[in-house]
């Protein structure tokens, strides 16, 4: 398969895509990692008039940290953030994750803005983003905004990007003395696209109890799927095996909408997502307790 025919650009500052993408809006596209675009433009479910190629521009490819957390640039590859010692130190979730990611040939092209800014309701990225309260840096040449990740997602494929902004950077606040952290999968082989993930982030007060909880999902809606009451169930009280039990249950009857498809039927990914849970609950708990003593 070919794709339908298109304008090529290669600006090398920021400015310029931007004015590109002020300039033709809708019918522009950005060319970041390529990982999902070009396939699409391919079998041409995506047919951009314009394609903005943003790697010759180097100011949107760093990892720093300061203590306001971890910034990480929007063309920064993902085998970058999977090989950095500053992501492990500060974000040790994402860190821990980037090699689950598909394979070592699409980490070293793929971006971590691509990722984010694609919304595949079963990526990694923005289901991590969210439970670890990132925002995001959004530019244009109107000016910028910062947007926190729960509210940057609306759906399938779908973000509060407009079409002349470009998401330049992620922020990722430090995680709370006494946090911990999860993420568990379940996919068809390794590195394949997860039938269903769940990430966990806890926090615990001096008495053990838990402070702040965020359950979000993967694989299981359009977006990633925030299951605030279940979340809100483990706060204030002990996390026990019982109140594990709860909130996935609740979470995975309640808080979730699968769909199914020839790998999974609903039922069934409602069963991991129970599964997942627990495990993702249980894990985030002793790493809270370790970081506690």
């Amino acid at each position: 398969m070919k794709p339908a025919p298109f304008e090529y650009h290669a600006p090398t500052t920021v400015e310029q895509a931007l004015s590109l993408l002020a300039e033709h809006g809708y019918d522009a596209k950005i060319l970041a990692g390529g990982q999902s675009l070009i396939p699409m433009m391919n079998f041409r479910l995506a047919q951009p008039a314009v394609l903005v190629d943003m790697n010759n521009i180097p100011d949107l490819a760093f990892i720093k940290a300061g203590d306001d957390g971890l910034r990480i640039g929007a063309m920064t590859r993902h085998y970058q953030v999977e090989t950095s010692d500053l992501a492990a130190e500060h974000a040790p979730l994402i860190h821990a994750t980037m090699p689950k990611i598909a394979y070592p040939q699409v980490r070293s092209r793929g971006t971590f803005g691509g990722s984010i800014s694609h919304a595949d309701p079963a990526a990694e990225l923005p289901t991590l983003t969210f439970a670890l309260d990132a925002k995001f840096r959004l530019v244009s040449l109107r000016g910028e905004r910062w947007i926190p990740a729960r509210e940057f997602f609306f759906g399938l494929f779908t973000t509060a990007l407009e079409p002349d902004e470009i998401l330049a950077e992620a922020s990722i606040p430090p995680l709370p003395p006494h946090s911990g952290w999860s993420l568990q999968e379940v996919a068809r082989r390794p590195h394949d696209f997860a039938l269903v993930g769940a990430a966990a982030v806890l926090t615990l007060d001096a008495n053990g109890r838990c402070e702040d909880a965020r359950l979000v999902f993967l694989s299981v809606g359009d977006r990633p799927m925030f299951a605030e009451r279940a979340s809100d169930l483990l706060k204030g009280q002990e996390v026990t095996p019982e109140a594990i039990r709860a909130a996935a249950e609740l979470a995975s009857t309640e808080e979730i909408d699968p769909s199914s498809d020839i790998h999974a039927s609903v039922d069934f990914r409602r069963h991991l997502a129970n599964v997942l849970c627990r495990r993702a609950i249980e894990q985030a708990l002793e790493r809270a307790k370790e970081n506690k003593e």
